[in-house]
């Protein structure tokens, strides 16, 4: 239904429902302007009055706090990982498990370089988002398999990627060793997410148990790792390459010294 202005009603739904919609509105504004994207900008996107925004997050902190939380959040991820197919070979199911995995830390890094590059969060957006999940990996560059982010910006993206907030001016809250409260639940949430994570490329090495020169497990960690590293330097690896690589080597057959 229109209203007399023309612009559509949002749309019956939960306050979470609500939420969501606006947060995938905003996601590619996110990446797009960074801090600087206005909520009439959301608003038109998510096809919703502007104060129905607010009614949802109070201010536009809090709701980029919620799309950084979004971005860090692997769900989705890791239930197309998943979902790979075990009739394939492996080498094809791995190399959908590291496209899906790389897709994830890029789109994670597009949206922290976005927030660092435009000038982060203001203090007030920290409380937002110490319930967003940390990041699997605090040591991968912010955009892994994606535009790099340079200088400052690129610190900030990393501390926001471990799970630091941005702070006004531009340095990132200063790390603490983790003694409890939101430290260690950034450390808790990080590890869960590893764990998570090697646990779905687990299920893709199992078939092939009897073939495997190591416990899938321990196979599972390491291809994790890569995946992870992969995204590095000028020239990174394409996911077949990467695949090929981890499967057979370095050193082609019959070429060992």
């Amino acid at each position: 239904m229109m209203n007399a202005t023309g612009r559509r009603r949002a749309p019956a739904m939960s306050p979470e429902q609500r939420r969501e919609m606006i947060v995938r509105a905003a996601l590619p504004l996110v990446v797009e302007y960074g801090t600087s994207l206005t909520t009439a900008q959301v608003a038109r996107a998510a096809g919703i009055g502007e104060g129905t925004i607010f009614r949802a997050f109070g201010d536009k902190d809090a709701l980029l706090a919620a799309c950084m939380a979004e971005a860090l959040r692997p769900d989705d991820t890791l239930a197309h990982v998943a979902s790979i197919s075990l009739d394939q070979p492996l080498a094809e199911r791995l190399i959908e498990a590291a496209e899906a995995l790389r897709g994830y830390l890029a789109r994670m890094g597009a949206v922290a370089g976005a927030l660092a590059a435009s000038g982060g969060f203001r203090r007030r957006g920290e409380a937002a988002l110490r319930g967003a999940p940390a990041r699997p990996d605090a040591t991968q560059e912010s955009a892994a398999g994606g535009p790099p982010v340079e200088g400052q910006g690129a610190q900030e993206s990393r501390g926001a990627e471990e799970g630091q907030v941005p702070q006004e001016g531009g340095a990132p809250q200063e790390g603490r060793e983790p003694q409890g409260g939101v430290d260690a639940q950034r450390l808790s949430g990080r590890e869960a997410s590893m764990a998570a994570t090697r646990d779905v490329l687990v299920g893709l090495f199992e078939p092939e148990q009897d073939n495997l020169r190591l416990a899938p497990e321990r196979l599972a960690e390491a291809f994790q790792f890569l995946v992870m590293a992969a995204g590095r330097g000028p020239s990174p690896l394409s996911s077949a390459e990467l695949v090929d690589l981890f499967l057979h080597g370095a050193i082609k057959d019959g070429e060992e010294g």
